[in-house]
This record gives C-alpha cells, structure tokens and sequence, in this order.
C-alpha cells in the first residue's frame, strides 16, 4: 500500500513498463544461444557474482559440457569503457569493471565481456565475427574469442528486452523483499510481482544449518504454498510451479592481494578492515571469529580508490604495525590497478575470496539439472 500510494509515479512506471513486454508491446528475444540469468529486484549485495561464479564451476565439471565454450556477460559497472568489449586477463577494473575482472582471473579459460545492452552483447558473444562488421562493434579492443555455446548473465533480471533460458532471481535471507518497498523508502528496485517471472529463486546469505520447518516459514512469508522438499518446487501466484534453492557464502583463506604480500600477517591477532562494498557485515563477522578488529576504513559499493584513501588506510596501518590489513576479492581488483601503493602496504594486504554453495547436496544436483537441461 505504501508503494501504491506515496511511492505512485514510481510504482506506476514500473507497471507500465512491464505491462508493454508482457503484451507483446515491447518485444523481448532470445539470443541464438541458451542463456543463464541472474538478478534480483533489490539493490546490491545479494550475491549475484559468487552465484555466477558457482554456476561456471558447476558448469566446467559436467561432462555433458564438454567441448562447450562458455561465457559472462555484465554490464561492467563504473567502468570507463564503452559499448562492448571483451575482459583480459590484463584488462583493469577501471576498463572493466571490478566483478568481470575478478571473474575473468578466476576462470581464464571463460570468454568474460561487458555491455549494457544484453542483447546486443549476447549477439556479439555467439557471433564474435560481428564485430568486425557490426559500427558499434569496431570500438571493441579486443575482438578475438571463441563463439559461446552458453551465456550466464550477471545482474540482468531487469533488462527484459532479452528472455533469458533460465531466469534465476536471488533474494537475501537477511532482506526478504515481502517485508520491503521501493526505492527510496526501501530498497526495492522493481516490484514484490515479479519474483513469480524467475524460473527459479536462489535465497541466498542464509545461516549455514538452517532446517526444514524455517525453510518453510521463510517461503510462506513470501507466499509460496505447497513446497515440496523432493522437487524443491511450490506453488507461487496464478498456481505456476517455482524451484526454490537456499545457498550460503562460503569464505575461504586470505590470499595476498600483491605478489609480494608477506604470508606472515595472515597470523596477526590483529585486523584492520577496507572494504568497498554494499553490505560487509558477513564479512565483518568471519573476520570477528580470527582476528580483532581495530579499524574499520568503510567505502561506498564499487569505490574507486584514491590516493587520499591509501594514505588513510597507510595511516591506519602505521598505527597498528602487527595487524593485517584485509579487504575483499571485488575491492582488491580496484587495488591492483593503482601504481604508487607503498611497499609496506603491499606486504600487509590480503583480500578474503567468496563462494556460494547450496546448504544440502540434494539442492546441489537440482541446480545442476536446470542446468543440464539447457546443455
């Protein structure tokens, strides 16, 4: 009610718009390969990069899979890049983008590339000789790859123009959308309705031993009936069937965010914190449990850093000279590119990798079969 009413020319907007491609007024295609679609009705911080990382692990290790190319599509945010180009493994997060960097260093063997107009990128990736032919497709700085047999896109549940294979919405365990409103008295980015356009729902940030009965609780507040733990499908709004999985982030050991980081810190008691991020308060929490946490340097989601916020985090470092200084695997891909961070920083640096996993093997296998069943 209260989007209906003091949020109306928003909430009208977006009914509008999603009126005109459900009735065919605007036309959505599919692109001449499958594609794997991952978004959410929220703004940031659901996970959307460690779920799709987790997809092209899953992908990488089926057998149907073999001799497949796969590939990333993103938009690339606060890059300083135009149209369509592709990631290098010697691309930087100000060309790219931090999440499809970190994305492309993760799995080199997978074609990584931005664009905001998912159709046309998803154009480009099946059918890379397009873009020596393609006008908007000769700004491209590097045009060779392989054609993609498969396309995972990073954040495009709202960018209807494309119908995706496999429409995957996640939504936080810790936010759930049905107690939530839009923009700018909550953090909806589009409408509580259109969890019912996902072929699947991801919950994802969930405690790690979570049982059947919250499960259930949790579903029924969204107003899912019938859920059946063999299929994990229930039945949403106008009866349609929906798959429900529950995954958690997984963090895994620090790893130096320079070569000539000093393994030695990793030991401290002591922990200063940089992060640059929507929400880092699963991190804070992991970090709780090793190190104490003297200093805490918060930024804004994707903060391109400068060098008055490496002399800030230098000055906190100085003050604690024991501690290590840690920050994230999205943050350190915007580190790499900086020139002139002092050797005794570099040394103390470490960032903190991520992994989505499903809570049960039984979640585990139905991903992969939605999966399968696009190969």
């Amino acid at each position: 009610m209260i989007d209906r009413i003091l949020l109306a020319p928003y909430y009208l907007a977006l009914k509008f718009r999603h009126f005109l491609y459900d009735h065919g007024i605007l036309k959505s295609v599919r692109a001449s390969v499958p594609t794997v679609c991952f978004g959410n009705i929220t703004v940031g911080g659901t996970g959307k990069t460690p779920h799709t990382e987790m997809t092209l692990r899953t992908l990488l290790s089926m057998e149907e899979a073999g001799g497949r190319h796969f590939a990333v599509l993103s938009r690339g945010y606060r890059r300083k890049s135009r149209g369509f180009q592709q990631v290098t493994t010697d691309s930087t997060a100000s060309f790219s983008g931090d999440e499809p960097l970190q994305m492309k260093l993760k799995f080199p063997e997978v074609t990584v590339a931005v664009d905001a107009d998912r159709v046309e990128g998803c154009g480009f990736l099946s059918r890379p000789e397009k873009l020596k032919t393609s006008k908007r497709g000769r700004k491209c700085v590097n045009k060779e790859f392989l054609p993609a047999d498969l396309i995972v896109l990073d954040d495009a549940f709202q960018h209807r123009s494309l119908k995706p294979d496999l429409s995957i919405l996640l939504i936080d365990w810790n936010r759930p959308v049905m107690t939530d409103h839009l923009l700018p008295i909550g953090r909806l980015r589009d409408l509580k309705e259109r969890v019912a356009a996902a072929d699947a729902v991801i919950v994802t940030k969930c405690p790690t031993f979570i049982g059947g009965q919250e499960k259930q609780e949790w579903l029924n507040a969204l107003g899912v009936r019938n859920f059946d733990p063999d299929s994990l499908q229930g039945t949403i709004a106008g009866g349609r069937k929906q798959t429900f999985l529950f995954s958690a982030i997984k963090y895994c050991s620090a790893v130096p965010v320079f070569p000539d980081g000093d393994a030695r810190y990793v030991y401290s008691k002591r922990a200063i914190l940089a992060t640059g991020i929507a929400n880092d308060t699963t991190l804070r929490s992991f970090l709780a449990g090793q190190y104490r946490i003297v200093r805490h340097l918060a930024f804004g989601d994707h903060h391109r850093f400068s060098m008055s916020d490496i002399r800030a985090i230098c000055s906190a470092a100085d003050s604690e000279p024991t501690a290590v200084v840690v920050t994230t695997e999205k943050d350190a891909q915007r580190l790499h590119g900086m020139k002139k961070i002092p050797e005794t920083l570099r040394k103390r640096m470490f960032q903190v990798p991520i992994e989505a996993v499903f809570l049960t093997e039984h979640e585990t296998a139905i991903f992969r079969k939605l999966l399968q069943d696009l190969l």
